[in-house]
C-alpha cells in the first residue's frame, strides 16, 4: 500500500472533515427534537445548497468558455472557488491583484464590474455588459451571454 507524503495526508484529512462537516450541517434540526420547524429549515439549506451548486457549476463552465474562446490559459481554474479571480483577471489582462480585490468587502464591487468590463472587451462585446454584472438577476445571465454569443 502506498502511504501518502505527511502533508497530503493532512490535506486529504481536512478535506474530509470539511466535507463532512458541510454534508451534516443541514441534518442538525432534523435531528434536534425541540426546534419548532426544524425539517422545514433542512428542506430549505438542502433546496439552498442544490441551487447554489447549479448556478456555481454554470458560472464555471461559463469562465472556462470564456477562458477557452480568449485563449486563456488555465481554464480549468473556473472550478476552484478563489483561482476563478485570478482567471478572470487573465482573461481580461488585468494585474493579478484585482481578481483578489474581488475578496475585499464594499471594493469587490467595483473591481468586479471592473473586470467584467475588460472580459466584455476580450470577448469583442461592448463594455457596459460588465456593467450589468450588478443588476441581481441580469448578472446570472451575463457570463452566459459572454460565453456562448459569438
Amino acid at each position: 500500500m502506498r502511504t501518502l507524503p505527511r502533508r497530503q495526508s493532512k490535506f486529504r484529512n481536512f478535506a474530509l472533515a470539511l466535507l463532512a462537516t458541510l454534508t451534516l450541517l443541514p441534518a442538525v434540526p432534523l435531528l434536534a427534537q425541540e426546534v419548532p420547524g426544524g425539517a422545514a429549515l433542512a428542506v430549505f439549506v438542502y433546496l439552498f445548497y442544490a441551487v447554489f451548486i447549479v448556478f456555481y457549476i454554470y458560472a464555471a463552465i461559463a469562465t472556462q468558455v470564456i477562458a477557452r474562446k480568449t485563449n486563456t490559459e488555465n481554464g480549468w481554474m473556473a472550478w476552484i472557488p478563489v483561482a476563478n479571480l485570478v482567471l478572470w483577471a487573465n482573461i481580461a489582462k488585468k494585474p493579478i491583484w484585482w481578481g483578489l480585490l474581488c475578496l475585499v468587502p464594499f471594493i469587490n464591487f467595483v473591481f468586479m464590474v471592473l473586470l467584467w468590463m475588460a472580459i466584455a472587451e476580450a470577448r469583442s462585446k461592448p463594455n457596459w455588459w460588465g456593467i450589468l454584472m450588478i443588476i441581481p438577476l441580469v448578472g446570472l445571465i451575463v457570463p452566459g451571454y459572454l460565453a456562448w454569443s459569438e
